[in-house]
């Protein structure tokens, strides 16, 4: 899953990034409200978590535009307000869930889990993507197509997982991109092609269907083989 995370306190923010990591998230970090925007704009994150004051934009702020684009991406506000009227003004600004500071590692946790389930972009369980008999177990971190077991690096990982989430629609080499590589603005688009090649070659064993299909002068899209 794709985790956009919004804070200023960047002591805060390395903690919170190293305790998502560990769980196998990809999280991108912004430390103020205006790079934070223009990163959720982007619209490829299932979650981002905002704090509350920001500099240049607040996080009800960030919240309000997320929502006005009408983006799937859930909000998990973050606030040392803890009054009644702040949470009323949390939710109404868009926000999906609200944390009070300081809090728990694990609660955090827990509550990025069941956002990412209420708002996981191809439907089905956020813990395991399936595309036909290519499996991705998500919370274990495990890969397999039918009874084989795959092994991916992480740029392989994170590129299949945007396949199967956006299964059957194709996707621009630059939308890839963004998703996979981020911040890394040295990265030419034919790295795409080079990794979708070393994909294939993991995905397929002899005489089994490719599921990546190419569309010239496009992107690429994944389809579901035959189990």
């Amino acid at each position: 899953m794709r985790i956009l995370l919004i804070e200023d306190d960047q002591r805060l923010a390395r903690l919170v990034a190293r305790v998502l990591g560990d769980e196998h998230y990809h999280v991108d970090v912004a430390h103020d409200g205006e790079s934070g925007l223009d990163l959720a704009m982007r619209g490829i994150y299932e979650v981002a978590i905002v704090d509350w004051m920001l500099p240049g934009r607040d996080g009800p702020g960030i919240c309000r535009a997320v929502r006005a684009a009408r983006l799937p991406t859930a909000l998990l506000l973050l606030t040392a307000r803890g009054q009644l009227e702040d949470k009323v003004a949390g939710f109404e600004s868009g926000a999906d869930d609200y944390l009070v500071k300081p809090f728990a590692f694990e609660e955090l946790l827990v509550r990025v889990r069941a956002l990412g389930r209420r708002f996981a972009l191809n439907g089905t369980d956020a813990n395991e993507l399936r595309a036909g008999e290519i499996v991705l177990d998500l919370r274990g971190h495990a890969a397999r197509r039918g009874n084989r077991s795959l092994d991916f690096t992480a740029t392989e990982w994170n590129l299949l997982e945007y396949l199967m989430r956006n299964l059957g629609q194709t996707l621009s080499r630059q939308q890839i991109l963004d998703y996979v590589w981020s911040y890394e603005h040295d990265v030419q688009p034919q790295m795409v092609d080079v990794y979708i090649s070393y994909l294939r070659r993991k995905l397929n064993a002899p005489h089994e269907r490719d599921p990546i299909i190419t569309v010239r002068g496009l992107g690429y899209r994944l389809e579901a083989p035959d189990v």
